[in-house]
């Protein structure tokens, strides 16, 4: 099978620090592919926190995550601090791409690339909607 090829952000929209917790450590001495995608929802959460919104509620509709791909590049461990940042890699009628790199702090190491794909969900209808006005211009300041 071949490898899926992401890319990093062109553009870097966002980004956090994250310390590895022990728990995040799996019987192979390394972080279990199990928290990467945990890693990307707090990235995801905390870049629309800092622009007033919340995956609940971008203009009146929630975000629900259509599609997930992981590429890993490196080994993490205990104690070392990631940088993950994010950007917009594509944009259609319903929702957006988010792309992310995954690093550690000590010596930028590149531990993984990630993209998910994002789209507008009418919760209490249970169905998808498209993008509201405006939401682009403000997730791309």
């Amino acid at each position: 099978m071949a490898r899926i090829k992401l890319q990093p952000p062109e553009k870097v929209l966002f980004g956090m620090e994250m310390p590895v917790r022990i728990t995040d450590v799996n019987y192979g001495g390394h972080v279990g592919n199990h928290c990467f995608p945990a890693y990307l929802h707090e990235a995801r959460l905390a870049f629309l926190k800092a622009l007033g919104y919340s995956e609940m509620d971008v203009e009146g509709y929630g975000l629900i995550m259509a599609d997930l791909a992981l590429q890993f590049r490196s080994e993490l461990f205990h104690g070392e601090t990631l940088i993950i940042e994010l950007g917009i890699s594509a944009w259609n009628i319903m929702g957006f791409e988010l792309c992310y790199q995954l690093k550690t702090k000590a010596d930028g190491r590149l531990v993984a690339l990630a993209t998910t794909q994002m789209v507008c969900f009418d919760y209490k209808e249970r169905s998808m909607k498209a993008l509201p006005a405006g939401v682009r211009e403000k997730l791309e300041q």
